[in-house]
């Protein structure tokens, strides 16, 4: 297998490139427009065929070239949307698998993807980190997708974020239920109160320490 992950310095957003060598396909996870020169040159590198690309989310309604630059790489979307539901749970690349789950929180039709020992989890643990969002759109369900679906799953799986700010972007199960600022420690009602609280705009954002 093939990994590769693209760290855009600036705004903090990571991208995530899974091929299958030996079948030449591959998904991207959270690609971004403004990237389609490197991406295009990556796949074309490898002689991949581009399979799926994955949202874990999206912030279209501000960026609105966004739906439009992605198309340019010519394979089907999968991402959470009211207007366009998600009808696959499970989806092939090669000879790898990769589930689809439904975390909503960060935006209020998140995914996450599961392949192998490694969970993407876009925006969820980041709460506060996001450049597009100062808050989560719907703290709620954030709890309940963290503590009920994340934090369940075996302590040694790999999280990978979909934005680090001052923060790791790659950690453990164990690490994040042990020492999440905000999901260790509290309760969901201060949890939730704490969201509340926060102000409109960007805040500073508490870490997880390396």
């Amino acid at each position: 297998m093939y990994f590769r992950i693209l760290n855009d310095d600036a705004s903090g957003e990571l991208t995530y490139l899974l091929a299958d060598p030996s079948a030449r396909e591959a998904v991207l996870i959270d690609p971004h427009g403004r990237d389609l020169p490197v991406l295009h040159a990556l796949l074309s590198e490898r002689d991949l065929r581009l399979r799926w690309i994955l949202r874990t989310h999206h912030h279209d309604d501000m960026q609105r070239r966004e739906p439009a630059l992605l198309a340019r790489l010519a394979a089907p979307v999968v991402q959470g949307d009211s207007a366009d539901p998600v009808s696959a749970s499970v989806l092939p690349f090669g000879d790898e698998l990769i589930h689809v789950v439904s975390t909503p929180g960060h935006t209020r039709f998140c995914l996450s993807f599961s392949w192998r020992d490694r969970f993407f989890c876009g925006g969820l643990l980041a709460v506060t980190a996001c450049p597009h969002q100062p808050r989560p759109q719907a703290p709620q369900d954030l709890w309940d997708s963290v503590t009920q679906k994340v934090f369940t799953l075996p302590d040694e799986t790999l999280l990978f974020a979909g934005h680090e700010r001052r923060a790791r972007a790659v950690s453990t199960v164990l690490e994040q239920r042990r020492w999440h600022p905000f999901f260790s420690g509290l309760t969901r009602d201060e949890f939730l109160a704490h969201m509340a609280a926060l102000p409109e705009q960007q805040i500073l954002t508490p870490t997880l320490e390396e």
